[in-house]
């Protein structure tokens, strides 16, 4: 029988042949997700042999791996700001430069503080669920314009214990006004930013499988920028917060359509390759 080290490196020289960036992590973290351990494990159990069963589930997630589908996906899962989050093909997968616009968010807000938040765009609820986590006297309204969506975010929001005080709901900031909701402390998004340009540059695994709706705006890449600043300006309270999320060269562009809809004291963050990923500003 195959044992751990050997499925690990024909896996490996496979992923590697099929132009998958980092084939080992890869290959090991696929592993350990069918044997139920950490990846670190794995190196303690080089020698165990995989029963016929492991080996065909392992072949099936190598697979769909070498068809550039997203590892995060054939687990099932990810892990943002610490928190073990479920995903599917319905939402997108949490990236580390909106754990950095969540840990601004907290060294801006005191724990104990009392806010009304309003998160655009809720995916697997990753922003709300991380902010509702470490604030617990905040309540927090979470909109998507995807339905599935939605309902992966309110499977992890009860994982997480924190459903109570998240009420998601299906929304398009687009096309529909905020005049049913109420007024906000905070308001968060990390909105489609892609141009409908930049888009058939970007990787495999985001083009061919996550969700297009959540990526790109199908036009300059500014779209929700705009119509965000616009109506969450009378929604804000006075001195309220607007978070931004933004791709790279976009800083500029969004820091004006800000200026324009009455936020000032616009900051704005890099994110750890000194890109700037996060802007934010106070409604006047």
């Amino acid at each position: 029988m195959i044992t751990v080290l050997e499925s690990i490196n024909l896996s490996t020289l496979y992923l590697n042949q099929k132009g998958i960036e980092s084939p080992r992590t890869n290959a090991e973290l696929l592993l350990a997700d069918i044997l139920n351990c950490k990846r670190l494990d794995l190196y303690l159990s080089f020698e165990r042999p995989l029963s016929e069963e492991e080996v065909q589930k392992y072949r099936e997630h190598i697979k769909r791996r070498g068809n550039f589908e997203p590892l995060q996906y054939i687990i099932g899962k990810v892990e943002f700001c610490g928190l073990e989050l479920k995903v599917n093909p319905s939402v997108l997968i949490p990236r580390p430069e909106t754990e950095l616009m969540v840990e601004n968010i907290l060294n801006q807000i005191p724990k104990e503080q009392k806010m009304i938040i309003l998160d655009i765009g809720s995916g697997s609820g990753n922003i709300a669920i991380a902010l509702a986590v470490n604030l617990p006297l905040s309540k927090i309204v979470s909109t998507d314009v995807s339905e599935e969506a939605v309902l992966v975010a309110k499977e992890n929001s009860e994982r997480h214990k924190v459903s109570e005080r998240i009420k998601f709901v299906k929304h398009n900031i687009l096309k529909n006004d905020l005049s049913s909701f109420p007024m906000f402390d905070l308001v968060v998004s990390n909105p489609p930013y892609v141009s409908k340009e930049s888009y058939s540059t970007l990787q495999k695994e985001i083009k061919n499988f996550e969700p297009t709706i959540a990526v790109t705006d199908e036009s300059d890449g500014y779209t929700f920028y705009r119509e965000i600043s616009a109506k969450v300006s009378a929604k804000l309270k006075e001195n309220g917060k607007l978070f931004f999320e933004v791709a790279q060269e976009q800083s500029e562009g969004v820091v004006e359509i800000m200026s324009k809809n009455n936020f000032r004291n616009i900051g704005v963050i890099k994110d750890y390759q000194e890109i700037d990923r996060i802007i934010f500003g106070e409604r006047i």
